[in-house]
Parts: C-alpha cells; sequence; structure tokens
C-alpha cells in the first residue's frame, strides 16, 4: 500500500514566536521564529533539507553494504537580503567515515540524493542553487 500524497500537519501558537506542530497524530516539534528556544523556520528549512538528503544517503549506502559509523551534514544557506528572505543558495557538505566507504560510492549516494530522491530539495525553487562537497574519514 502507497502512502498518500496528501500530508496534513497543524502548528499551534504557544506564545511570543512559539509554535508547535506536526503531522496529525504523529510526533511534534517546536519552532521559535525568534530563534530562543528552538530553530527558527528559515533555519527548520535548512535542516528539512539536510536531513532529507542525510537519510537517502544513508539509505542508499546501507543498501550498498556500506557500515556508516559517522554521517553529519554541514549546511551553509544564503537567503536573500529583502524580504522575502528566501532561500537563495544551499550548500550541504557531507561528512561520512565507515567500513567499506569509497570515494565512488558516496559521490553515487549523495549524487542521487540530490539530483532524484530528496524531495525536500525538489521542493526548493527552481532558481535555488544546491552544491556539495564530500568529505571522507
Amino acid at each position: 500500500m502507497s502512502e498518500s500524497p496528501t500530508r496534513r500537519a497543524q502548528l499551534r501558537w504557544e506564545g511570543g514566536m512559539r509554535f508547535r506542530g506536526g503531522e496529525l497524530g504523529k510526533p511534534e516539534t517546536l519552532l521559535d521564529a525568534d530563534g530562543a528556544e528552538a530553530p527558527g523556520p528559515f533555519i527548520a528549512l535548512v535542516l528539512a533539507a539536510g536531513a532529507c538528503a542525510a537519510s537517502d544517503v544513508v539509505l542508499i549506502l546501507g543498501k550498498s553494504r556500506v557500515q556508516l559509523t559517522e554521517a553529519r551534514v554541514e549546511l551553509l544557506a544564503t537567503r536573500r537580503a529583502e524580504p522575502p528572505r528566501r532561500l537563495l543558495a544551499l550548500e550541504l557538505v557531507f561528512h561520512l567515515r565507515g567500513e567499506g566507504l569509497t570515494e565512488s560510492n558516496a559521490a553515487r549516494a549523495v549524487d542521487l540524493s540530490i539530483t532524484k530522491y530528496c524531495s525536500v530539495l525538489a521542493s526548493l525553487a527552481p532558481d535555488t542553487a544546491v552544491t556539495h562537497a564530500i568529505r571522507l574519514g
């Protein structure tokens, strides 16, 4: 059975600039537009893009029999100076370590994630520049 293409989520205001929400009936997260108690919406978008790409990479490398011991993504986001202060460019730097990991299988996994599988990256504006680098070891 395939997952429905329509997803339902909600946010509840908790005071100040804090909102708690998530997919209905699933775990929730806190967002804080002031960034004081939790990531703000812009950083949440950047983190979602990184988590989406990283989870694809972990899955693809796992299917290739790579035993990862570290997977970390540094994210460098550039936003527009004037409203709307949208994302203009995103650089993802993948730090990977594990048994059976090679430059070739790491590059393949990252490329597949960024160009084919990561739905968050695919949802960004078409003119958003997305670049990446891979650091092994």
